[in-house]
């Protein structure tokens, strides 16, 4: 079994690569919740819908999230009605945040709620949210303390970054199977997503972190900076308003207290050269993700890597 850490565009780029080379029973996905949002009174979670719609064959790959196909008309209804439309939801997506808030009103916890809509959709990956208790990132900025998606959707990430923030994360505990799934796999992935608002979130749990720290799997991850910038989206700015380089470095330096291996962009292998000097194991290969048969081809490499690294290791004990 290969457990993955992912949320954001990157996420779902790598997990839908993973899916050709790996069969979906084999494959656990621990999925961030700090972007969830209630959106006219339904709860909405970007990053779970989008693992789950990749997984399922549904996600729309021109937009990058939700429902392949999707129409719009109920969006535009209610923009006649005079409510919010800044964040789109389709109509396909819609009934998916219809299923999970009746789901949730009846007791169901996010962790069922999830398991159902996956089974419901065909998806044979086990799919689980970070936690069931709520955890929301909060950013600071100098107009006051945004969602994640006030943040990134309705502004564009335009706005300076003061601060970020988990809110409710240092009292939650992981969602069921969590921890199981990270002590007893092979090998754990963290997906080249934002480190900060995409893995942050997940890591601000603190028997996650603590159980990649503690596991004898082999933990790495798939850096989303290439040349010292992020491949897309505010990862950079995030990543300064956490004292972090912009760089491989960055990354590694975010992950540092439980990363075997680091995966990054061949663009890197001098500054990669240079985390070797410092003892950090790293592995270059393309990861830029543009078409079908790059993230299959990332995948593969990644398995590969790692696969070669367990089989160096087999028998040790993970450094502390």
């Amino acid at each position: 079994m290969i457990v993955v850490l992912t949320g954001g565009t990157g996420g779902a780029k790598f997990v839908d690569g993973l899916r050709e080379v790996v069969a979906p029973e084999e494959l656990t996905l621990i999925v961030n919740t700090g972007d969830d949002l209630l959106w006219w009174g339904l709860y909405v979670s970007p990053d779970l819908d989008s693992i789950t719609y990749v997984l399922a064959g549904l996600l729309s790959k021109e937009r990058g999230w939700g429902v392949k196909g999707d129409t719009f008309f109920c969006l535009q209804a209610m923009g006649h009605l005079g409510q919010p439309i800044w964040f789109q939801v389709g109509d396909r997506d819609l009934a998916v945040h219809l299923l999970r808030s009746r789901l949730l009103a009846e007791g169901k916890t996010l962790s069922e709620t999830t398991a159902q809509i996956a089974a419901r959709l065909g998806v044979n990956a086990r799919i689980l949210p970070m936690s069931d208790s709520r955890v929301e990132t909060r950013i600071g900025t100098p107009i006051g303390e945004l969602s994640f998606e006030e943040y990134f959707v309705q502004r564009w990430y335009q706005d300076p970054v003061q601060s970020v923030r988990f809110a409710g994360a240092a009292e939650a505990e992981p969602a069921p199977g969590v921890v199981d799934a990270i002590m007893l796999t092979d090998s754990v992935l963290l997906a080249p997503s934002n480190p900060i608002t995409s893995i942050g979130p997940i890591l601000a749990v603190p028997a996650i972190r603590q159980a990649l720290r503690d596991t004898k799997a082999l933990v790495a991850a798939v850096s989303p900076i290439v040349g010292g910038a992020p491949v897309a989206g505010p990862a950079g700015v995030l990543m300064e308003s956490q004292g972090l380089p912009v760089s491989i470095a960055g990354v590694a330096q975010a992950y540092r207290d439980f990363l075997d291996l680091l995966v990054v962009d061949l663009r890197d292998e001098s500054a990669a050269e240079h985390l070797r000097t410092l003892g950090v194991r790293v592995q270059c290969t393309n990861t830029i993700m543009r078409t079908a048969e790059d993230k299959a081809q990332l995948a593969r490499a990644v398995v590969s890597f790692i696969s070669k690294e367990s089989a160096a290791r087999a028998g040790g004990v993970k450094q502390q």
